[in-house]
């Protein structure tokens, strides 16, 4: 519900939102003004609602889309109905290097033979489709060219070293696909996306909305035995690319031409459509929508701290006096502070409370004066208020 008047008390967020401006970027749902059926899922601090990439799926993100439908779709195709086709897609440094069989450092580095494999790495495109979002399709394609083709040359040199390290042949049992460039994306997952506590586990471990995506990495990173020289070889060349070491992204990059050629031909086939209800904003979100979800935020955190201390108050008997809730920010603004104090317990009227949002509070099983208390903390604003009642 779109704030119509500023209860008193609640207008000293204003001073709190010059500093949002320099706060981190957080992530928090935004309030709609219909209640909800159920509690939210979700909650993180503050009792607000969270969403990590949001909701749109796969729209604006063709290339995404496309890595996830072609190499899952062949690596079906060659694991149910072509299996003797599979000896021409296997990842086998040593026939590279003593047969030069070259071409099986593209075959073997696009489709998985494993279908576990291809189920996380499919999951993991999907929740790294936020960068093609955000920095566009060619980009996001230079940078899968550019670690795809970085992480061959890792490749061989992790083999070799570790053959005269610890006299290991590693160069036949590499596990094949697109698996480099998705290790490569964890480089600028972990760089550029914000970190946001959803839940406290044990002292300082915290789940947060990277944490899915660390476990799915982490599982894929366990399913083979040599899969770790592919895991690092893709670390290595997404940390050489992101921080554009030895100008390696002036090389290895897709052409203007290709890139309008392949979205002139392919573009509208893996294109999915406009979705029709607005999604929440989630890690892909620009930085000024994340700095008015900061402010959000900031303000859901402040009605908070005013629905705690209405409480103690409730608790000990007595008027509310919401123009004693924050006297250190109230003091900062003004010197004449007890004078300005007075005038404006004298002349703020209480804040009207919809009967109709007081019952629908009640029909969800909560007490008149807590759902009145709720309210006007909330200024009308029936989601926060049934947060805030969820919360104590």
């Amino acid at each position: 519900m779109r704030r119509s008047q500023a209860a008193p008390g609640v207008e000293s967020s204003c001073q709190i939102r010059r500093h949002a401006r320099s706060a981190p970027a957080l992530s928090p749902g935004p309030s709609t003004s219909t209640p909800p059926p159920v509690p939210p899922r979700g909650s993180g601090s503050g009792g607000t609602m969270f969403t990590s990439t949001g909701s749109s799926g796969l729209y604006k993100a063709p290339l995404s889309k496309g890595l996830l439908l072609v190499p899952s779709a062949l690596s079906l195709l060659l694991a149910l109905l072509l299996p003797h086709c599979q000896r021409f897609f296997v990842y086998d440094l040593q026939a590279i290097k003593d047969d030069f069989q070259i071409w099986r450092l593209i075959c073997g580095r696009i489709i998985c033979l494993d279908l576990k494999d291809t189920f996380c790495s499919s999951l993991l495109i999907y929740n790294f489709r936020i960068f093609e979002r955000r920095y566009g399709s060619r980009k996001f394609a230079s940078f899968l060219l550019g670690s795809w083709v970085l992480s061959a040359l890792v490749d061989f040199i992790l083999v070799e070293a570790v053959w005269y390290s610890f006299g290991i042949a590693a160069a036949g049992n590499l596990p094949s696909g697109f698996l480099a460039p998705v290790f490569a994306l964890f480089v600028p997952f972990y760089c550029s996306i914000p970190r946001v506590q959803v839940a406290q586990i044990l002292g300082p471990l915290s789940i947060t909305n990277k944490t899915l995506i660390y476990i799915l990495g982490l599982q894929l990173f366990t399913s083979g035995s040599y899969i770790w020289i592919i895991a690092i070889s893709g670390l290595i060349s997404g940390i050489c690319y992101n921080s554009k070491m030895f100008q390696v992204h002036r090389v290895l990059y897709v052409p203007s031409w290709m890139a309008k050629f392949f979205s002139r031909t392919l573009e509208p086939i893996f294109s999915s459509s406009e979705p029709t209800a607005e999604a929440r904003v989630g890690m892909g979100a620009t930085v000024d929508i994340q700095r008015q979800q900061t402010m959000e935020l900031l303000d859901r955190q402040l009605m908070l701290s005013q629905f705690a201390q209405v409480r103690r108050q409730r608790q000990q008997g007595g008027m509310i006096n919401w123009n004693r809730l924050f006297p250190p920010l109230r003091q900062r603004r003004n010197v004449n502070y007890q004078d300005d104090r007075r005038s404006e317990q004298q002349a703020s009227p209480p804040l009207e409370v919809s009967e109709e949002q007081v019952a629908r509070l009640m029909e969800m099983g909560f007490s008149r004066g807590d759902a009145l208390e709720a309210l006007r903390a909330s200024n009308n604003d029936l989601n926060v208020a049934t947060n805030f009642l969820l919360q104590h």
